[in-house]
């Protein structure tokens, strides 16, 4: 007599149900809203135009309450030289932070050859990244412009201008509406920019205002915005927070380049008190951006510079026995080729800490962000 055995033994029960629980286990993992599904990480870059470490000095030490500066625990020292220079301008400077390569100073995204290099704000919309700039210069200056567009001059204005409309930037808020409407050849290109879906915004007002879900270009001065002790009053940070607030809203990540343009305008100037309440509204503008970061868990806040302006120093009063008093003094009214701070907080901070040439701030972004 022959014996039959068990169509299923208990090794091949055993194995059966493994099967079934890794393929259940495939099809739940790419649940979208499984929270072991890394989401894409956020970047708010915030660069304070010519401001070194007495300049954030001054501001502590002239501050009544704690500012946002204090919150960062990861600091670092980037080397800011260019291509040709020991001395860096604001374009080479912007430019080694926005594409990861040193150029001659003058240059706007494009390398020591004049070749447009790519910039970490095109890798991010490459990718599917909302993205953004915010200034309290003319958009289309050295910093902002070094993120988007690709010419050998920082002084083409116009030229600038035009390279907005080949990207698909979600917001630009800052002046230079000049410089897209009121041009030498002619051409207004806010019309272009209306036809590509942007909503044009030529006042604070309006923009503060604005609720529906168009792209912005938000152009809200003929060139640059006032200082802060003409009243340009709150505009930074309430820009920045409006900017965070729509491109959060994407759910894909998103890039955002914040500058503090007129801190390098005061040391330029040898006026400290332009340069304290500069850096006091900069700081603002920091505060909205770690508010935001430390309740999403999921985004890297880099606070830099491009260089220090000024060879700002704070010195105290010989006469004073208590040394008590700070006397702010200047040795130049150009740019120094001291190095500048470097501030990070959230995911990828930990890279920022030590001291490194400024494109590595380039590299730690682009890594985080997972760009190619």
């Amino acid at each position: 007599m022959y014996s039959i055995k068990p169509l299923f033994t208990m090794k091949n029960r055993i194995l059966s149900c493994l099967l079934l629980v890794l393929v259940f286990a495939s099809f739940t993992s790419f649940k979208p809203d499984d929270p072991k599904v890394k989401k894409p990480v956020n970047v708010i870059l915030l660069i304070g135009d010519g401001m070194g470490l007495s300049q954030v000095s001054y501001a502590l030490m002239m501050a009544t309450e704690r500012m946002a500066f204090e919150r960062f625990k990861t600091l670092g020292l980037s080397k800011t030289s260019a291509a040709d220079h020991k001395i860096t301008d604001s374009a080479a400077g912007a430019t080694a932070l926005a594409s990861g390569a040193k150029t001659y100073n003058g240059a706007v995204g494009v390398d020591i050859n004049k070749m447009p290099m790519t910039t970490i704000l095109e890798m991010a919309e490459a990718k599917g990244y909302a993205t953004g700039m915010v200034a309290t210069c003319a958009i289309t200056h050295a910093t902002p412009a070094s993120f988007i567009a690709h010419q050998p001059s920082r002084e083409m204005y116009e030229e600038i201008a035009k390279d907005f409309l080949k990207t698909d930037i979600d917001l630009f808020i800052g002046g230079g509406y000049d410089h897209f409407a009121k041009r030498k050849d002619n051409v207004d290109l806010t019309a272009q920019l209306k036809v590509n879906g942007y909503m044009v915004i030529q006042s604070e007002q309006e923009l503060y205002m604005y609720t529906g879900t168009q792209k912005l270009a938000a152009l809200v001065a003929p060139k640059h915005l006032p200082k802060m002790q003409e009243g340009r009053g709150s505009f930074l940070a309430n820009s920045t927070q409006l900017a965070i607030n729509r491109l959060s809203k994407s759910g894909t990540g998103f890039f955002l380049m914040v500058e503090g343009s007129q801190i390098d305008w005061g040391g330029h100037a040898n006026d400290a008190e332009y340069i304290r309440q500069e850096v006091m509204d900069f700081d603002l503008a920091i505060a909205k951006a770690l508010d935001f970061a430390e309740k999403d868990g999921n985004t890297l806040v880099i606070v830099t510079a491009d260089h220090e302006t000024g060879g700002f120093a704070l010195s105290g009063n010989e006469e004073d026995k208590t040394q008590n008093k700070i006397e702010p003094k200047f040795t130049t009214k150009n740019h120094t080729g001291t190095m500048v701070p470097v501030y990070a907080f959230g995911p990828g901070a930990e890279s920022l800490g030590g001291i490194y040439e400024n494109t590595w701030i380039f590299n730690v972004m682009k890594k985080t962000m997972g760009l190619k």
